[in-house]
């Protein structure tokens, strides 16, 4: 029997396009389960923002792109970190904060008018025997950037709080040494502050538009070689000629 005659055959056998369409419909059914059932590092991190925002009695939580993170009170920071760090995350990855603003000095206007000016000050803290991880955040007032030291509680955020100090300018109230580490002493100001002046944007905003030049009329690479012509004069004559 041909191929032809097969699939013939095939197509008249009783049930045969019925057949056909049931493992269609199950194999669509199977790839719409697949894009619809959450991911199961997505559904852990929900669990781990859930489980300790309810540990710190926390304003908020989201686990967005992988990432557990917890917003408290100004008033809940101290408390809140020294609960986390209690209950399975007592490694201090980072300690930062964002400069969320509108006032753009120089350069081009921010396209989002609805920021809330604030200071965010964030933690990220760790587990030491799994991947989990949290991401504390509070809000601090634009005009008086002042909260209280994580270091009687958490001694490894003491050179954190020291460099969120000397670059944002966020007064920790209790740190024993506020001293700088990058900068001299004299150094006046906060550079990661949106509102500190760079002298390279003074000059040329950022950000800004990007100097191209324009490229040759002729299609393709130059077939010229520079260095053939090194020795030959106007009419053709090498060094050695003369």
């Amino acid at each position: 029997m041909t191929t032809n005659q097969s699939d013939e055959a095939a197509a008249e056998e009783p049930g045969a396009e019925d057949s056909v369409g049931e493992e269609a419909g199950a194999e669509g059914a199977v790839a719409e389960a697949a894009d619809t059932e959450p991911d199961a590092s997505t559904s852990r991190t929900a669990e781990i923002a859930e489980r300790f925002a309810a540990l710190v009695d926390a304003e908020s939580w989201t686990a967005d792109h992988g990432l557990a993170k917890i917003r408290v009170s100004n008033d809940q920071w101290v408390g809140a970190v020294s609960v986390a760090h209690r209950n399975g995350m007592p490694f201090v990855s980072f300690l930062s904060a964002v400069d969320w603003s509108r006032d753009v000095a120089v350069g081009d206007p921010l396209s989002d008018e609805n920021v809330e000016e604030r200071y965010e000050l964030m933690i990220r803290l760790s587990s030491l025997s799994s991947d989990d991880s949290i991401t504390l955040s509070t809000d601090l007032d634009k005009m008086s950037p002042v909260i209280d030291s994580l270091v009687p509680v958490l001694p490894g955020a003491n050179w954190h709080e020291r460099e969120a100090h000397e670059m944002f300018g966020i007064e920790f109230r209790g740190h024993p040494n506020p001293k700088k580490l990058y900068l001299p002493d004299a150094f006046e100001g906060f550079p990661l502050r949106k509102s500190f002046p760079l002298l390279s944007r003074e000059v040329k905003p950022w950000p800004g538009m990007v100097d191209v030049e324009a490229m040759p009329e002729s299609a393709g690479p130059s077939t010229e070689n520079p260095e053939a012509t090194d020795g030959i004069d106007d009419e053709g004559a090498t060094d050695a000629d003369a």
